[in-house]
């Protein structure tokens, strides 16, 4: 039996092979409080899920949904762009629902790239970015993000020979896995370049409304031109908790949404309705729900920051995004220091060089864990170191 040479190229999903190593360590007896995936543990507001069972109740959302999106929920995320960011989309031509922003990154790279092509792709990043272009049989051209320059890219030091060859570039801000945030300075200079270069900019802004000390996080289309060819995805998975629901939103450039369009109306048959309709409900009415989800989380950060900091370690408190960048302790690499702490702990820290070569050094660890349980995990690695 052959399979596609392209896979040979693609490594295990990196929170699949988290599952499974949790997964043997649970069933060993472990009790393991994971600040793994950045799986929301809050529900979903209420008034969401009633809407999705008022939706369900209605045949006429048994049937198969528009390939491009409900008018009513693509309605709805041009209206949370306008109130948000003051951007202006056309929902019959400048919006598409999405499965998910995970699928819409996925597929952006087969509405955009050929063979030869090159990706640039920020790194540590969202592994699909750089998974999507390979399985495109593109090239991805990484864009080391460092610390000493506020893990934002040196656009300056990508070499001539993989600019020359880009059509796609990434950029992702409020920042995973690194908690960085950019102001609207980065994004003229990304939309700059882009423009300079022929390049579809794309922005991941799936933590958009997740930020702390005051910090707004801004869009791309904020920028003036960038319109002309860049495009922006949403995901309703981290905002409003609905991550199983599988559900977000591209917005942007009209030729681009056309693009992926094509692409997925050739390979999936859109989102169920009644999930987009509990989508209207949620761009619409849950501003509430946000604040206090924020709340939570900076509650969390400061407290498992100031918890790490008393072992000992260099923690720093993100401005945005769900995630601790933490830089392991002397004596261990990432993957060392993530074995460590799960077998001795049974605490599990993803490593960082799962995300790319310069995570190498430095743990994610996710604030979707309750703050009884961020105590008990930071009592056991206070044992341990």
């Amino acid at each position: 039996m052959r399979f596609s040479k392209r896979l040979e190229t693609i490594p295990p999903y990196l929170f699949a092979e988290v599952d499974r190593r949790i997964a043997a360590k649970k069933a060993a007896g472990v009790d393991v409080i994971s600040f793994g995936v950045g799986d929301p543990d809050i529900p979903t507001p209420e008034p969401v899920v009633e809407a999705m069972v008022a939706a369900l109740a209605d045949p006429e959302n048994h049937r198969y949904p528009s390939y491009y999106g409900l008018d009513a929920y693509r309605a709805a995320a041009s209206r949370f762009m306008a109130r948000r960011f003051s951007v202006e989309v056309d929902p019959d031509t400048q919006v598409l629902s999405l499965m998910g922003s995970k699928e819409g990154i996925a597929h952006m790279a087969l509405a955009v790239l050929d063979p030869g092509d090159v990706a640039l792709c920020p790194e540590p990043g969202y592994p699909v970015y750089e998974m999507g272009t390979l399985l495109a049989g593109a090239e991805p051209c990484f864009m080391p993000l460092l610390e000493q320059n506020g893990f934002l890219p040196d656009l300056d030091s990508i070499p001539a020979g993989k600019l020359a060859r880009a059509r796609l570039m990434w950029i992702n801000y409020p920042n995973n896995p690194t908690g960085a945030v950019a102001g609207i300075e980065f994004f003229e200079k990304a939309v700059d370049f882009a423009a300079s270069n022929d390049i579809v900019l794309c922005h991941d802004n799936a933590y958009s409304e997740i930020t702390y000390d005051g910090f707004v996080a801004p869009s791309v289309l904020e920028v003036d031109s960038a319109m002309d060819f860049a495009v922006e995805f949403h995901s309703l998975s981290k905002t409003f908790n609905m991550t199983g629901w599988r559900i977000g939103f591209l917005a942007g450039n009209e030729k681009i949404v056309e693009a992926i369009g094509t692409v997925k109306t050739n390979v999936d048959s859109g989102v169920f309705n009644p999930i987009q309709l509990a989508g209207v409900e949620a761009l619409d009415e849950q501003s509430q729900f946000i604040e206090a989800m924020r709340k939570v989380y900076r509650r969390r950060r400061d407290l498992l920051v100031d918890e790490l900091s008393s072992i000992g370690w260099r923690a720093t408190r993100p401005g945005g995004s769900i995630y601790i960048w933490l830089p392991v302790p002397e004596g261990f690499d990432s993957v060392s220091f993530s074995t460590h702490v799960l077998e001795k702990a049974g605490v599990f820290f993803t490593p960082g060089n799962a995300y790319g070569p310069s995570g190498e050094g430095y743990v994610r660890l996710s604030l979707t864990v309750p703050d009884d349980r961020i105590l008990e995990a930071t009592d056991r690695l206070r044992e341990v170191f």
